[in-house]
Order: C-alpha cells, then structure tokens, then sequence
C-alpha cells in the first residue's frame, strides 16, 4: 500500500474512532426522568435555546415574553441555528441532541482542514499530520464546549477553514475573497470572533506584499460590514449598541484587576499543559518557514484577548477556555511538527560513535513524544482528570445525577406547581427558564439590563483578582427579589445575608419533593393545593 493510501486509511480510522467518542460522550450527557431520556446542553447554551424557542414560536429574540428585549446571548447565529429544532417535530427532551449531533459532525469536519493544515506545514508527513489530528480529536475542552451546545465547535472550524486558507494564499501568492467571507461569518457567530479575524488579515498583509493592499481592503470591508450590520439591528431590535453581555462582563469592574485575574489564570492553563511541551513549537520558529508562524500567531493573539476580559467563568475546569479552543487545532499541529523535529534530533547518532540505537526506539521517539502530548494535555488538573477523558465520569455539569438533570426535574416540578404567568429567580438562567417555560428573574443580570450595568460585587483585597469570574460577579437582591418579588425563588447567589430581608418579609421557604425553593406568601400563581398533594411542607423562616 502506498504512503499516502496509508495515510488516508488511517486518517478515515481516526475520524470514525472520533465520531464513536462524540457520541459516546453525548450519551453520557443525557439522563432519565421519569422514564424519558432528557437531553440538555450546558447552561449557557441553553440560555441561547430559550432565545431560540421564543423565536421560533413567534415571540422574536427574548428572553422572556414581557417586557423589553435583552440581548442577553454573545452567539447571534448559532442562537438562529437553534430555532431549527423547534420548528422541526422533535421532542423538548430531544432538542438539544440534535444541536449536539450538529456540533459533533462540525468537528468531524474540523479533523478534515486540519489534516490539511498540517499536510501542508509538514511538507505532506503522515505521522505529523495523523498525530495533529489525533490530538485534536481527543482534546477534551474542544470537545466538552462543543458536544454541550456551545458554539465553540463551529468556531473552531472557522477558525480551521480560515487558516488553511490563509496559508494557501500565501503559498501560491493568490488573493481568495471566500477566506474573508468565512471569517465574516466567524463574526455573526460570536462577535468577539473579530479578533482572530484581523489577526489573520495582518498576517497576510504582511506575509503577501504583493497582495497587501487587496487583503487590508476585503479584510475592512467585511469586518466593517458586519459590524456595522450587527450594531445596526442591535440598535434597532435591543436599543442598544453593545450586547448586554458586554456590560456584565466588561464593565464595573477595574481594569487592571481584570487583566491580572486574566493573566493568573492563562498561566494556570500553560502550567497544566507543561511548559516544555506548551513552548516546544517555538522551535520551529525560523526565516525558512514562515507558515508555521500563523498559528503560533492565532494563539497568542487569543491567548492576549483572553487576559482582556478576565479568562471565562469556568477556569476551575482546567484546560483551555472557550476563548482559546478555536485557535488549539493549530497548535497541536505546531507541536506535532515540533516533536517530529524532537523525536529526529534525539535519535540521530554521529557516524563514528561506534554504536547505533535499535530501530524500535527510532520508531517509538515520535509516537512517545504525542502519546505523551495527548495525556499531558488532558490531564487538566493532574492525572485524575483523565477519567473526565475517558468518560469514566459524566462530563461538567451532566449525565445522570448531575447538575443537568437537577434543574430539569426541578424544572417540570416548578411547570406542575406553578401556573404559566408565574416568575421564577434563577442564578443559572438556561436549563430551568427553558424546561419550565415560566418567566424567570435572572439573577446575575445575563439578560437583565439593570443589573448588567452594577458595579461588581467581590471581596475586598488580594482576594479581588481570583474573586473574578466574568459574568458571575453582578448581583442586586433589592432589585431582583425586593423590587421584581417573583412567585418563586428557586435559586440564589453569594452574599446571602443581602436578601435575607425580602425571604423574611415575602417568602415562605418550603420543601416539596426534596426540592427546596422559597415561594411568595398568597401568590396566586402558584398552584397551593398541588403542592400539598405533593407533600410540599414548611421548613421554617424562609431566611434560615
């Protein structure tokens, strides 16, 4: 069998092992209530799907169905996308199965351009390029963030696409228009996508001189009509030029306090990826070959916007966050040319050393070298995270007995005890909004104006930097709970002792099914007498 015809047979092995781990790693998301397996996507994501029912219901973008609409997603195209499914004759419970499948069969697709990306940095090597494919398949983060519903998988072939095509436009010195309109697309995804986009565009006005002036005009052209088009309907539908978002997570808060939580935790992330092997590629960097400096380009630009804003919210997890998951195809790709070079030098043996080393141990350096790679990579908070890989243990937040599954059965308890105009206050504003269909009160202002525009509420001191958690930190009890008084509390966020004085004076604090949730004294949404046949009862002063 020739090389290539080898090659492509081993590449067709890693896209079907990598298919059969998506879905099983979506399986062991799902879980059983009551007889019917439930499928559910990460919280936030799951924000985006409220969005999308409401929309595709003919409700338009809202997050409830009075009062003003709230941009209170940073994925515009991907919350459209997620209309399809209801709109379609699918299940609640199997809706987001099928934006799951979805984002598996984008990463399947991803394997294909970064095949291509590193058949054309690695003058065509097959070891190098099943390698870099390999440790894309199985880079847990890319894989958590995607096959939950986030947009993260479409991203990151975006991203793929958009650097294939740039390093093909520099290696023929050829201008490609479609480059800038998927990298625009990029932008209707997430906004912020505009960052990895100019990068690119820099790099090819620097890298193709005789093509600068082309790429500078259709980088600014499409950059500035999508910008121009997204603010405009902002403007017009949200009244508003900014995602409310934006004021939750970038305002209220110091500057450099934020750019020092955002460089504590990348060198948290560069330390669970060993350093060695985080700055092997750097080896790499030479005149000869420039094209192996767009990717390390890509990661660092992202890696510099990710200190920007702080790192995302779910650091603790390990690994590289939702901002630096497009850009790592990329650099699996460096660091699987790098540990060839590695893996040549160090079996390499000067011709009158009198001894040369068996032809098992040339043969074995490379494979070592990404095996290694692979574990080192996925072990996020030391070798015990390799069960998270494996799916030994339900991935964040899901499967049966996790979190997911909580708030779904709180979720259809609270639609059986409650009437549709009751409003519930929650911190985790996707799973139970979505599966009660109830209006809700959104504790940490995602799609609340008023307290989106808060200052930030974090310990005084050192504690501040680490305290940080973009999106997390905004919170008015007053208003949320004083002010607006939901029918029922369900959820609350630190600083407990702020609302204690709204539960005493509103609130009756009861248990019904196990589930505890602190309900408005005489509301009449709130179905009383279902609650006693379901053996609801007091559990005291709603602030104990």
């Amino acid at each position: 069998m020739a090389r290539s015809d080898k090659g492509s047979v081993l590449f067709a092995a890693l896209v079907l092992a990598a298919a059969g781990y998506a879905g099983a790693f979506i399986y062991r998301t799902s879980f059983v209530i009551d007889g019917e397996r439930y499928f559910s996507l990460f919280d936030d994501a799951m924000i985006s799907m409220r969005y999308a029912s409401h929309l595709a219901n003919g409700h338009g973008l809202v997050w409830n169905l009075a009062g003003p609409p709230v941009e209170g997603f940073t994925n515009p195209l991907w919350t459209l996308y997620m209309a399809l499914p209801h709109l379609l004759p699918i299940a609640p419970s199997k809706r987001s199965l099928f934006i799951q499948v979805t984002s598996a069969l984008l990463l399947l697709v991803n394997l294909y351009f970064v095949k291509r990306i590193a058949e054309d940095l690695s003058d065509h090597s097959v070891p190098v390029t099943l390698a870099a494919v390999g440790l894309t398949a199985f880079y847990l983060p890319i894989n958590n963030w995607s096959l939950q519903g986030m947009e993260v998988g479409l991203l990151t072939l975006l991203v793929s696409i958009g650097t294939w095509g740039a390093i093909g436009c520099i290696r023929t010195n050829r201008f490609a228009l479609w480059l800038y309109l998927v990298m625009g697309l990029g932008t209707l995804v997430r906004p912020d996508m505009a960052i990895p986009f100019v990068a690119t565009c820099a790099f090819l006005v620097v890298a193709s001189p005789g093509r600068a002036r082309q790429h500078l005009f259709a980088g600014l052209v499409t950059l500035a009509a999508s910008a121009l088009g997204q603010t405009a309907f902002r403007f017009w539908y949200f009244r508003d030029i900014l995602p409310n978002t934006y004021y939750l997570k970038m305002t209220g808060y110091p500057l450099l306090l934020r750019l020092s939580r955002g460089a504590v935790v990348l060198g948290q992330f560069i330390w669970s990826m060993n350093p060695i092997l985080f700055f092997m590629p750097v080896l790499l960097l030479s005149r000869r070959a420039p094209l192996l400096v767009l990717p390390l380009w890509l990661l660092l630009v992202q890696m510099a916007y990710s200190v920007f804003v702080g790192g995302d919210a779910w650091e603790y997890w390990g690994g590289s966050n939702r901002y630096l998951c497009p850009v790592m195809p990329g650099f699996f790709v460096l660091f699987s040319c790098a540990a060839w070079r590695v893996s040549q030098l160090a079996t390499q043996q000067p011709i009158d050393s009198g001894s040369t080393l068996p032809p098992w141990v040339r043969r074995s350096a490379f494979p070592i070298l990404i095996v290694f790679g692979l574990v080192t990579f996925n072990s996020r908070q030391g070798p015990a995270s390799l069960a998270d890989l494996f799916l030994l243990r339900p991935p964040l937040h899901s499967g049966q007995g996790g979190k997911n599954m909580a708030e779904v059965g709180e979720a259809l308890l609270l639609r059986a005890i409650t009437t549709d105009r009751a409003s519930i206050a929650v911190a985790r504003a996707g799973t139970i909004p979505y599966f009660s269909e109830r209006p809700a009160v959104d504790l940490l202002g995602k799609s609340d104006a008023h307290v989106a525009r808060e200052p930030a509420r974090v310990p005084l001191g050192l504690r501040q930097v680490l305290a940080f958690r973009p999106g997390h930190t905004k919170f008015d009890y007053e208003y949320s709970v004083g002010r607006l008084r939901p029918d029922v509390v369900k959820q609350l966020w630190t600083d407990r002792d702020r609302v204690k004085p709204y539960l005493d004076e509103y609130y009756v604090k009861v248990e019904v099914q196990g589930v505890v949730m602190w309900l408005l004294r005489d509301s009449p949404n709130i179905l009383w007498a279902e609650i006693a046949r379901r053996g609801g009862r007091s559990l005291g002063p709603a602030s104990d």
